[in-house]
């Protein structure tokens, strides 16, 4: 772990004050890591990640789906050869990098589950 500086970190034109600031504005809010762990296993169709999630927007995840392809932490491939269009969504080699801290927080609320729920 960095001790604490003063140094201002820089990711696609944005600027972060610290390191988990900048972890958290990649990946932060309710939709983004839900989706991130949908996808550690296997590729997904839209439909699919809706399944999964249900309480989740129509809006909200097209969204999200598309912050997570911006940031390119995950990959969109459109399949046009026969109708219907076909779109799966997986996760880059980049998005793979986070799959650790994914995992560690889903851990940590199967924790809090288990231990802390009542």
């Amino acid at each position: 772990m960095e001790s604490i500086s003063s140094k201002k970190l820089q990711f696609r034109g944005k600027e972060y004050p610290c390191c988990a600031s900048l972890t958290m504005g990649i990946i932060g809010g309710k939709w983004k890591t839900v989706i991130l762990f949908h996808l550690i296993n296997e590729k997904l169709r839209y439909n699919q990640l809706r399944k999964l999630m249900p309480s989740v927007t129509e809006r909200t995840l097209s969204l999200q789906l598309k912050a997570l392809e911006e940031d390119k932490l995950i990959k969109r491939k459109v399949y046009t050869t026969k109708p219907p269009l076909k779109v799966e969504y997986s996760l880059t080699d980049f998005g793979k990098t986070l799959v650790p801290l994914i995992q560690s927080i889903a851990d940590w609320g199967d924790l809090v589950v288990e231990k802390y729920a009542n």
